[in-house]
């Protein structure tokens, strides 16, 4: 009787190389973009409204438009021979108003300088891999602003005292939206703390509050914090009026930022409190520890949602004649020196790249963010 041999094999097959229509660029574009009729037609459809809309953008902003010139007359079609596109040589020579406002030109240099320390300080805060995160957060949310006010206001060791109504453009932008941010948040994880208490008083107050801020519109806030408040305070009382509408803006921005953290509260079982509760940790520590980190997680869409949108109704500043980056843009088309028919176009779309290159990068480091902390999968 003859054995019968085995044949193992000891090594793995080599992987047979994948079809040629599902290899490269052509056979991406049939898998993500041409794999149904749906898909075709959508990609289609996305196409023509890219050549609609998008191509005579660019044409506008890159290919027409024109780069040099020192006043109207070099972005007027009679001079350059051609249809003009955005007329760039207004926005460098407005470029400092657009920045600081009616700053002192001799004084800007503290503006910049809050600039970079506050960059320098936020960029070691957002990025993990930095240490000593405790003693950033102190500097960045104690020192920082501190330091920023006596820098800008100035009045002190030998700094030029420099009003709140001369700043303008960027400047106040920035400081509406980032007192704004800093101090909304929690005020409204308080607010939504205090909505869910089980001290009625506490829960009575907090609902009044966020029901009245939600339900009357930023435009009245802004007028009543800038005209009718000083009406209720002591005549010898004087506040800045930069400083009425940063109240203003924070306790309207908090009102919301607490129905926000209130949904997140609300998504916690009830396990996780009475587990916290069985380990004898009190209330404070029971929320410091294991209830708002985990809530907070939850709802940094909605966070993040609510800063950018903060960040975007600051426009609306100018309504009680304090200039942000939209009210020194509006104020520099008056200027008969740059009136071209694109000068409006080219000032709107500046302001339109600012503004979606700062809520972009919130929104983008919002989902790092997630994916960071999405430590469940």
């Amino acid at each position: 009787m003859v054995a019968q041999l085995a044949y193992v094999r000891r090594e793995l097959a080599a992987p047979m190389p994948p079809p040629l229509a599902a290899r490269g660029v052509f056979g991406w574009m049939r898998y993500r973009l041409f794999g149904s009729l749906l898909n075709s037609v959508l990609t289609v459809v996305s196409l023509a409204l890219f050549v609609v809309v998008a191509w005579p953008t660019i044409r506008f902003l890159l290919i027409d438009a024109v780069w040099d010139g020192a006043s109207r007359a070099d972005c007027l079609p009679e001079t350059v021979g051609r249809p003009v596109g955005a007329c760039w040589p207004f926005i460098a020579r407005k470029f400092a108003q657009f920045m600081y406002g009616f700053y002192p030109s001799d004084q800007i240099w503290r503006v910049n300088l809050t600039y970079f320390l506050g960059a320098a300080l936020l960029a070691q805060l957002v990025i993990p891999r930095v240490p000593y995160k405790a003693t950033n957060a102190i500097l960045f949310f104690g020192v920082f602003p501190v330091v920023a006010y006596f820098l800008l206001v100035g009045g002190v060791l030998g700094l030029e005292h420099v009003e709140t109504r001369r700043w303008g453009g960027m400047l106040v932008t920035l400081v509406i939206s980032f007192t704004g941010i800093i101090v909304s948040l929690p005020l409204g994880i308080l607010l939504a703390l205090g909505r869910r208490s089980a001290m009625p008083v506490i829960r009575l107050l907090s609902i009044i509050f966020i029901e009245f801020w939600r339900g009357v519109p930023l435009i009245t806030v802004l007028f009543f914090a800038t005209y009718m408040l000083p009406l209720f305070l002591p005549g010898s009382w004087k506040l800045d009026g930069l400083l009425r509408v940063l109240i203003g803006v924070v306790l309207f921005a908090a009102a919301y930022m607490a129905e926000v953290v209130r949904g997140g509260l609300q998504a916690i079982p009830r396990g996780q409190y009475e587990g916290a509760m069985a380990l004898g940790l009190g209330y404070w520590r029971m929320m410091g520890l294991v209830i708002l980190p985990q809530a907070l997680k939850h709802v940094i869409p909605g966070i993040v949602n609510s800063f950018i949108a903060l960040f975007k109704d600051t426009t609306l500043v100018l309504i009680v004649a304090i200039f942000d980056l939209l009210g020194q843009l509006r104020a520099a088309f008056a200027d008969p020196n740059w009136a071209t028919p694109t000068t409006l176009f080219t000032g709107f779309a500046f302001a339109g790249m600012i503004y979606f290159a700062f809520s972009f990068a919130m929104s983008r480091y919002a989902l790092y963010t997630e994916r960071r902390l999405s430590t469940g999968r």
